[in-house]
């Protein structure tokens, strides 16, 4: 992948796009590598879905989502990450505003 970290996250936030909608949110987290437990979270922290869907604010969001690419990112899994996000359509994503 030629583009850096911060231009993929840039193109996640594209068109008011916040992350993806809680079910491919879901996938998402569960395509990256090295997850684990620790303590009674996780590491990289689960997604902002449930409850916390509709209690967090949109920047939270968009946060969680910049820390799941730059998980991919350390660990050698953002190619797959990318093509997971790029492939989504834009219904498929949370928007600002929504």
């Amino acid at each position: 992948m030629s583009e850096t970290v911060e231009d993929f996250i840039a193109y996640c936030r594209e068109h008011g796009r916040v992350c993806p909608m809680p079910m491919l949110g879901n996938q998402l987290w569960e395509l990256l590598p090295n997850r684990r437990r620790v303590g009674l979270g996780w590491k990289p922290p689960t997604p902002l879905i449930l409850a916390a869907w509709h209690e967090t604010p949109a920047m939270l969001k968009m946060l969680r989502l910049q820390e799941h690419i730059k998980w991919a990112d350390k660990y050698g899994s953002l190619n797959e990450v990318a093509t997971f996000l790029r492939g989504l359509r834009e219904e498929q994503w949370h928007h600002l505003g929504e």
